[in-house]
């Protein structure tokens, strides 16, 4: 694939989102979507290394250079439905899918009830949602209800620095990252403030959801499955805290599963090579 990427924006019915796009329309079609609080430069290493595919990684709404949501937060199926509005724009109806993470959620929901539209997903680090009991669900709102009152009355954070902006976000993050994946993240979702820099990011990402699914809700996503997947597991990345998920695997018969050293944003640090490679020959075999 080509090396340099080029950017482009979708005018969706309800948003208006960037995206940074590699390769040639004639090659396979892929819509590569990031994680939590991350943004399209996710697959800044990767996407070069991927031969014959046209990949549109996208800045999902609230997410890097894309516009934010109206008020009411975000939940996986606004985002799935997204992709949905994206592969529309252009004229898409068969696709595949590279999601890290929260994109790997998104991904296996897409795959999961829209299998007609979807030629395989390559994960990298995620597959399905963080669940709750039926019974927690009054809670979980109350939580979501109370949050979103207290969100109109905080202001983001100022730095007098991107460097310094790199450093929280290191500090800040829920799994581990090197500075070297903190600074390819971080220089898309920055953007200068008076007095500094703060991030581009929607303060309605840092929600707790509404609603969550829950375990048997979870389980009947991956397990309705029948589009080629191939997971890349990292050795210390978010399966190795979420027992339930790791136990998963074990039982998943149309899944390709590759184990790979390293933390969760592996695609960004020493063993992206590893992971472009597994990639590369996945998407192989759906062109």
């Amino acid at each position: 694939m080509e090396h340099a990427s080029h950017e482009v924006r979708f005018n969706l019915p309800s948003v208006e989102v960037a995206a940074k796009v590699w390769g040639k329309p004639d090659g396979l079609p892929v819509i590569g979507l990031h994680g939590w609080l991350d943004n399209a430069a996710t697959f800044d290493l990767i996407a070069p290394e991927l031969d014959g595919v046209y990949l549109i990684a996208l800045d999902l709404p609230g997410h890097g250079l894309s516009d934010h949501l109206p008020a009411g937060g975000y939940s996986l199926w606004q985002q799935a439905a997204t992709v949905l509005q994206v592969a529309e724009s252009m004229g898409w109806d068969r696709f595949a899918l590279l999601g890290h993470s929260m994109g790997a959620i998104i991904s296996s929901i897409l795959s999961a009830s829209v299998p007609d539209r979807i030629m395989g997903a390559a994960l990298i680090d995620g597959l399905m949602p963080i669940t709750s009991e039926a019974d927690d669900t009054p809670a979980q709102m109350a939580r979501f209800l109370k949050a979103s009152l207290a969100t109109s009355r905080k202001r983001k954070p100022i730095y007098v620095s991107p460097e310094k902006a790199t450093t929280a976000r290191i500090l800040g993050g829920s799994m581990p990252l090197s500075r070297v994946a903190a600074n390819c993240l971080v220089e898309r979702g920055l953007m200068p403030e008076q007095g500094g820099w703060t991030w581009r990011t929607d303060p309605q990402l840092m929600l707790p959801s509404a609603l969550r699914f829950t375990h048997k809700q979870a389980i009947a996503i991956v397990e309705a499955i029948r589009t080629p997947t191939c997971l890349v597991v990292a050795s210390e990345g978010i399966f190795a805290r979420r027992p339930e998920a790791s136990a998963l695997l074990d039982q998943l018969e149309n899944v390709q599963i590759h184990r790979v050293e390293g933390g969760h944003h592996l695609h960004l640090e020493q063993a992206a090579p590893r992971v472009a490679t597994i990639i590369d020959s996945f998407f192989k075999g759906l062109a």
